[in-house]
């Protein structure tokens, strides 16, 4: 069962159908959902409502489903439960913190209940997560991480939904992990001007979402920062963005805020660069530092490719109960399944 039927929701219906599975696809739109269906072959399941929807897991008992309908705070809880009563598995693509976190929360009710809930299965938290746990194999838990996150995806006429309005606003709260707590952090600060493999260059900054629990709970880290080339380079708005992140904390101001951005249109965009990057380096307390990549093609295209596979590897049998992000719970190989390659240069003994 697969919840959303936005340009995500389709991409991984196509991807299931690429490894042998037939999503159901649900929403409350009937137009919507049956356009969706004519391109991907799915089937439909009309849900006028959050409520509905838990009420048919409930009833129908799928064996994994899929959210992609943010904001995930408000969506994931109702749906988590309904599968936690029925024992289905969880997948969804949050990308913020606090979604992250509330998914973490869950774990010891998953488990106990004996089914699977994935959270962040999508580009940032797996592409840098990913490289984290390769890494840190085999290693203690190291004293610093960074990672970095670099996408490339194509836009697509249409809206920016409340999904991706809700993470890059969750982003806007500065945060970090100190000493081994999530602790405030300036947004936009610790700019660092990376040289990609292929020779071009980006300027990534502390914008904290979802891949900093990630990395984190991964590596074990006594200090996190998590970066992007989607936080504004602009002086006047990394100015501006401190008063920003104090308003945005304010719930009913960033749930209507949410909402109105969320309905603005977007125009078609092909995608800014050949590949998509995850980033990470790390350092030990004894001073050896790691660095690697992880390079694929559209981001949205391997958010698709990643949430089937987990899906399918669930179906298998191969997860195991409670809350997990997906490099955690399925190691580095993960990635590579999914057609993405690691780029690891030698590392520094110092």
């Amino acid at each position: 069962m697969l919840g959303g039927t936005g340009r995500s929701g389709r991409t991984i219906a196509a991807q299931l159908a690429r490894r042998g599975l037939t999503a159901v696809l649900v929403g409350r739109d009937a137009h919507r959902l049956h356009a969706a269906s004519e391109q991907t072959g799915s089937e439909t399941l009309l849900a006028p409502s959050l409520a509905t929807t838990a009420s048919e897991i409930r009833q129908q008992r799928p064996s994994v489903v899929i959210n992609t309908v943010g904001p995930f705070t408000a969506t994931a809880p109702e749906i988590v439960d309904a599968c936690r009563a029925v024992g289905s598995h969880y997948i969804d693509l949050a990308n913020d913190v606090a979604a992250l976190s509330a998914a973490f929360e869950m774990h010891d009710a998953a488990t106990r209940a004996g089914h699977t809930v994935v959270t962040g299965a999508g580009f940032g938290v797996t592409a840098t997560e990913s490289v984290v746990v390769k890494l840190c194999e085999g290693r203690p838990a190291p004293l610093r991480v960074r990672v970095d996150m670099v996408p490339s995806a194509a836009m697509e006429e249409g809206t920016a939904g409340e999904a991706l309005i809700g993470t890059l606003l969750g982003g806007l709260a500065g945060r970090q992990i100190t000493d081994g707590h999530l602790a405030p952090a300036r947004i936009f600060s610790d700019a660092e001007h990376l040289t990609l493999p292929d020779g071009s260059q980006v300027t990534t900054a502390n914008m904290p979402l979802g891949e900093l629990l990630a990395a984190h709970r991964a590596s074990g880290a006594r200090h996190v920062l998590s970066a992007s080339s989607e936080a504004p380079s602009s002086p006047v708005i990394r100015a501006m963005m401190p008063a920003v992140s104090t308003l945005m904390r304010w719930e009913r101001l960033r749930s209507s805020t949410t909402r109105r951005l969320a309905r603005v249109r977007v125009k078609a965009k092909e995608r800014p660069r050949e590949y998509s990057w995850g980033h990470a380096v790390v350092t030990w307390a004894d001073g050896e530092t790691r660095e690697g990549w992880l390079r694929l093609g559209d981001a949205q295209e391997y958010t698709g490719a990643v949430t089937a596979e987990i899906a399918r590897r669930l179906l298998a049998g191969e997860g195991r109960p409670g809350a997990d992000t997906p490099a955690a719970l399925f190691g580095p190989a993960l990635a590579e399944s999914c057609g993405a390659e690691y780029l690891l240069p030698q590392p520094d003994p110092r």
